[in-house]
């Protein structure tokens, strides 16, 4: 695997929109070429008999089944507002027209 080079992590930095001195971009140019080399031995240790996973525990959705069960009426539910127009709320107006 390359090794990164001091003007790879700069280009990325100016992409990234970092500003980044001298000194950090040594410091980094090192550091990001290790974690390139982890990754590429994480996958060389890949096999294709494990299948690509999401997480590493076994996850399931727990949801409730979408059922109709009973709810207040439009009547009801306006009965405490303190402004309503329509059969909606009516709330203060914070936006101009314009």
């Amino acid at each position: 695997m390359s090794s990164l080079s001091r003007d790879e992590v700069a280009h990325v930095a100016m992409l990234a929109r970092i500003q980044l001195s001298d000194a950090e971009l040594d410091k980094l140019a090192g550091q990001l070429d290790q974690i390139v080399g982890f990754v590429g031995q994480v996958n060389d240790i890949a096999a294709d008999d494990i299948p690509p996973m999401s997480h590493p525990l076994p996850l399931t959705n727990v949801t409730r089944h979408d059922e109709v069960r009973p709810s207040l009426t439009q009547q009801e539910a306006l009965s405490g507002a303190p402004a309503s127009d329509l059969g909606r709320f009516e709330v203060p107006r914070i936006l101009d027209e314009d």
